[in-house]
């Protein structure tokens, strides 16, 4: 055997196992909390007769996926890197090494270990992990109950919250402009505004919705009262807006996109609509049909007249009817009859035209949608235009990343010159976009763009999914850790994958410890 992984009991002379422990807990039951499952593995161990040489721990985690899971990652870059020294990994259940919903994944990092002579036990289940063909198909049957439990705590969950919208108090983001959450005590006396990123700390607090500052109500109302007077387009009102110096709720100029969401917001009329998008286990948002919502109609204090804003919707009908295929192609071609020519800023001025977005959605490309109405445009159209998209969100998530670090108390600039990203005059970070690339087999890949100079100390790459509409996750590293590696894949080995993350909080998160030990230090 390794020599590495066993060493000789001295009172007994048996040979004793080095072995690992991997304990993970949600926040579902205390059976599974970090101090049980040390508790239920060290009996297992001595029975065994193994030593615990080392710990990975996912505390407060989601079972459903790899992201997010630091000790999962790390345990499969140490076994998959030749720096485990231990020949077995111990875990509580077969639950607590993952709810996955394809119960294969979870059979692919055990297999993993597997490949790597690393052994994976479950100490409290009733079958010895040992390849057989009895330990397999319980095994399964586990996995699959594992994620069926996910499946039924998601679906409780959904129903409590169908049930507070019901009741009127408010689940979901950011109310709007000239509206702010306010937080109510169990019997409904309230207790305080919360502020952007502040969330309740009791469980048997709520929150409802309340009339904000005067200023943006004037503006919410002004909004209404033009659109519905003058008949103006929604991007003329935008512009407008722009104009006076006036910004969204989320601190951003106005764009067509943002005013249509304030007059197609039934909050500003006391009513309460839910679940129009969700993405539940951890699965890509979608949107959800009408029938799905979930609805409770004055339910708060509104700021905006109900006859104005029905007024308001029977106009966006008129000029957001559905419109089928050869309607929009129609449009689009009486569009480029009179300009000569076609572009996303093009479309989105003209009033009688659906904006480029609707074009993108119907079908797939608005380069598919020239393509129809036989328009070929100049030939490096489609990367300007994608490249002018991608930029934009480019600077979104810049400008997000900013707001969420100032958020937390600490402080981030961005140097226009270097384009770099400096947080607390200690970190700096190169934020880039990498469009997904889809070779002859199928297979994604990106550019890593991390040579650029000048060299930041964190580099974060946006990777998009095929077509480049939507991001698909964030590559937040050392700049070390990528250094030469020009090129990304779909699985890129353990220690690269745990660099990637569905948002941007991991950089945030950062952020805010750098200012405490900053702080500490002086």
């Amino acid at each position: 055997m390794d020599k590495i992984a066993v060493a000789r009991d001295a009172s007994s002379g048996r040979l004793r196992v080095r072995a690992a422990q991997y304990l993970r807990m949600s926040t579902e039951h205390q059976t599974y909390s970090i101090d049980n499952q040390k508790d239920a593995i060290r009996d297992y161990a001595d029975i065994m007769g193994y030593d615990i040489v080392a710990s990975y721990e996912d505390a407060g985690r989601s079972g459903l996926n790899l992201g997010g899971r630091p000790g999962l990652q790390q345990l499969l870059a140490d076994v998959e890197g030749g720096q485990a020294d231990f020949e077995t990994v111990v875990v509580y259940d077969v639950s607590r090494w993952g709810r996955f919903q394809n119960i294969d994944e979870s059979a692919a990092y055990e297999y993993r270990c597997q490949m790597a002579g690393v052994r994976i036990e479950f100490c409290a289940e009733q079958f010895a992990n040992d390849g057989s063909i009895g330990s397999d198909v319980l095994k399964a049957i586990k996995r699959s109950m594992a994620a069926e439990h996910s499946r039924m705590l998601s679906q409780k969950v959904f129903i409590g919250q169908a049930r507070l919208i019901r009741m009127g108090f408010r689940q979901g983001a950011k109310p709007g402009l000239g509206l702010r959450r306010l937080l109510v005590d169990q019997q409904g006396r309230p207790k305080g505004i919360l502020s952007f990123h502040e969330y309740k700390s009791l469980q048997t607090d709520r929150i409802v919705l309340a009339p904000g500052p005067p200023d943006e109500i004037a503006t919410v109302r002004w909004i209404f009262n033009h659109f519905v007077k003058t008949r103006k387009t929604e991007l003329t009102i935008a512009r407008l807006l722009n104009k006076r110096g006036v910004l969204t709720d989320l601190g951003r100029p106005w764009k067509r996109e943002s005013l249509h969401s304030v007059l197609t917001n039934e909050n500003y009329i006391g009513n309460s609509v839910w679940n129009k998008r969700s993405a539940r286990l951890k699965s890509n948002e979608v949107s959800n049909p009408p029938e799905q919502w979930v609805r409770a109609e004055n339910v708060f204090e509104p700021i905006v007249d109900r006859k104005l804003f029905n007024r308001a919707q029977a106009i966006l009908k008129t000029i957001y009817r559905h419109m089928t295929n050869d309607e929009m192609l129609a449009a689009l071609k009486e569009l480029l009859a009179r300009r000569g020519a076609l572009s996303a800023f093009i479309i989105d001025a003209a009033p009688d035209c659906p904006p480029s977005a609707r074009f993108h959605s119907r079908f797939g490309s608005i380069i598919k949608a020239y393509e129809l109405i036989g328009y070929r445009p100049p030939n490096n159209y489609r990367f300007i235009h994608v490249n002018r998209r991608l930029e934009t969100m480019r600077q979104e998530a810049i400008h997000d990343l900013l707001a969420a670090v100032e958020e937390r108390g600490s402080l981030a600039t961005h140097d226009t010159e270097t384009d770099l990203v400096r947080i607390n005059h200690e970190i700096t970070v190169a934020v880039a976009v990498g469009r997904c690339r889809v070779s002859g087999l199928g297979y994604p890949r990106w550019f890593s763009k991390a040579d650029r100079q000048p060299q930041p100390d964190i580099f974060v790459l946006i990777r998009m999914n095929p077509g480049d509409l939507t991001i698909r996750d964030y590559l937040i590293a050392p700049v070390r850790e990528i250094d030469g590696k020009r090129e990304l894949h779909a699985n890129n080995g353990a220690r690269l994958d745990s660099y990637l993350f569905p948002t941007l909080e991991p950089l945030i998160a950062l952020a805010k410890r750098v200012s405490v030990e900053g702080a500490a230090c002086t």
